[in-house]
């Protein structure tokens, strides 16, 4: 057998019982001055489960908050049986966590709690997403306005949108603050808007017809197209707020005319 294709079977085996603690460790496996092969195994598998649930509890602090410590962490060590990482990266684990925890079966009294982490998420890469110059409000005082129904939009590298049913986002503020936890007596659903103008993240809440309005835009649907379907989705949906506090939250980094 070529040595390419035995390391390659070897590096398998052992990759395979690194998250499942019902596999042993490979035959082929040794340790040295005579320690245990099974109990050294054991240790690296649990070194490396451990720094994953970190990893997910450093990515999704407010969804630990509302669970405590013990809960995330089960729960934690079951998705990533389920879904093992795919990148080196380890910022770049638990994209699935969000779907994950709508289905594990110890949450289904949270029915929000995947969409808290979904904003959480959206934080995260908003955080890590590349810097970029916003337009501000001075840039439309030029524009005809019998262009302004063609005017579509370049969005923000950081511009992210997290659409609940829930009140996700009003849970995820009162979670990722420090200071005692107070009820939310509301059950309006709510539409998060995340995005990173400058150095830090902003979190806000999109008023009426913003999302669908928003998700307009970033397909590069033109300004007119966007209202209506905006329109469509909310009929109290407001033109020059959403646009106001899109453009203040840095949303937008370019504007262009028709089709060019």
């Amino acid at each position: 057998m070529p040595i390419e294709a035995s390391a390659t079977g070897f590096q398998s085996a052992f990759v395979a019982g690194l998250l499942d603690p019902l596999v042993s460790a490979p035959d082929d496996v040794v340790a040295r001055d005579g320690k245990s092969v099974v109990a050294r195994y054991n240790v690296y598998r649990n070194n490396v489960t451990v720094s994953l649930i970190d990893a997910l509890a450093a990515i999704y602090p407010a969804v630990q908050r509302i669970t405590g410590v013990d809960f995330f962490r089960a729960m934690a060590r079951f998705h990533i049986r389920a879904m093992p990482p795919v990148s080196p990266l380890l910022s770049e684990y638990g994209r699935s966590f969000p779907s994950f925890i709508e289905d594990y079966k110890y949450a289904q009294q949270m029915p929000w709690l995947g969409d808290v982490a979904r904003i959480e998420r959206a934080w995260l890469d908003a955080y890590h997403a590349a810097d970029f110059p916003v337009i501000t409000h001075d840039i439309f005082a030029a524009i005809e306005p019998d262009l302004l129904a063609s005017l579509r939009f370049t969005v923000h590298p950081a511009t992210r949108i997290v659409r609940s049913a829930y009140p996700a986002l009003s849970i995820f503020a009162m979670n990722r603050r420090e200071g005692p936890v107070s009820p939310i007596c509301s059950a309006e659903s709510e539409d998060a808007l995340v995005t990173r103008p400058e150095q830090d993240v902003l979190v806000s809440v999109l008023p009426p017809g913003g999302a669908a309005f928003l998700t307009e835009l970033s397909d590069g649907v033109p300004l007119g197209a966007a209202v209506s379907a905006a329109f469509d989705d909310s009929p109290c949906f407001d033109l020059q707020a959403n646009l106001a506090g899109m453009i203040s939250a840095g949303v937008f980094a370019g504007v262009t005319y028709g089709d060019s």
